[in-house]
């Protein structure tokens, strides 16, 4: 299927390793000009050579912290005119919320809410006046089932969760979609430490904890950031334009709801 997005320009944020290089390599194979953020420079050379080298796609990469005023400010300099942003940023440490303050729920917000709402209002309306426009926030399946020791990360996606909501219905009709895609545990920093967390809290060997949960979830395994960045390079197509405002789930069947 050819997803309609070659040569459209895209800034993938957190982009040098995990799920958002899985994005920006799916995108990447189907001719996107892809726009790598992330903070540490040697990284994104690193992300830029495998994806250049693989697609043989036009790679950029911007040295910035898309959690930063700043940061943001760098992004938009390199790609002021984005057809495509995928908001991503790492989740705050987990915990027990005995032991957060201000600090801690204002770094949490700032990260995984205020930032992706930044770079949406720094985008969307290029997106309308060019008549095209994909936006997916990379949030986390604890929005509809939170997860232990998550409580930062919890909140702060939720409230991202309940703005998309209101504002991505305002966009759809000039063929700008503003969806949000829900990862479960995936072969990535993140997901294998959470594990080694949960392991912690209940005293028990990492290796042996791994193991029984996955005897017990549905999937039995990770999820790859090469499954991952193929969906998020389809809601980016331009076969989903009558997608929006939704929370897509990519966990494996581990949400057990109905809706």
């Amino acid at each position: 299927m050819d997803l309609g997005i070659a040569g459209r320009k895209a800034i993938i944020c957190g982009a040098s390793k995990g799920l958002g290089k899985g994005c920006a390599m799916a995108m990447a194979g189907e001719g996107a000009q892809v726009f790598l953020v992330a903070r540490t420079a040697s990284d994104l050379e690193a992300a830029k050579k495998e994806i250049s080298g693989q697609t043989g796609a036009q790679v950029e990469i911007v040295v910035a912290d898309v959690t930063s005023d700043s940061g943001r400010d760098k992004i938009m300099a390199a790609c002021p005119r984005p057809d495509i942003l995928v908001n991503n940023a790492g989740g705050p440490p987990p915990g027990d919320f005995r032991d957060w303050r201000q600090k801690e729920w204002f770094d949490a917000v700032n990260g995984n809410m205020f930032s992706a709402i930044d770079m949406i209002r720094r985008t969307v309306d290029g997106m309308v006046e060019r008549g095209f426009g994909r936006i997916v926030n990379i949030t986390s399946i604890s929005v509809k089932t939170p997860m232990p020791g998550l409580g930062l990360s919890n909140g702060a996606r939720a409230g991202l969760t309940g703005w998309v909501a209101g504002i991505a219905r305002e966009f759809v009709r000039h063929n700008v979609t503003i969806n949000n895609l829900l990862p479960g545990l995936f072969d990535t920093g993140r997901g294998s430490g959470y594990l080694a967390y949960r392991a912690r809290c209940e005293g028990v060997d990492a290796d042996s904890y791994l193991t029984d949960y996955f005897a017990r979830t549905p999937a039995g395994r990770f999820g790859t950031s090469d499954e991952f960045g193929a969906t998020c390079a389809f809601i980016c197509s331009d076969k989903a334009g009558y997608m929006s405002g939704q929370n897509i789930l990519l966990d494996g069947g581990e949400y057990a709801g109905t809706f």
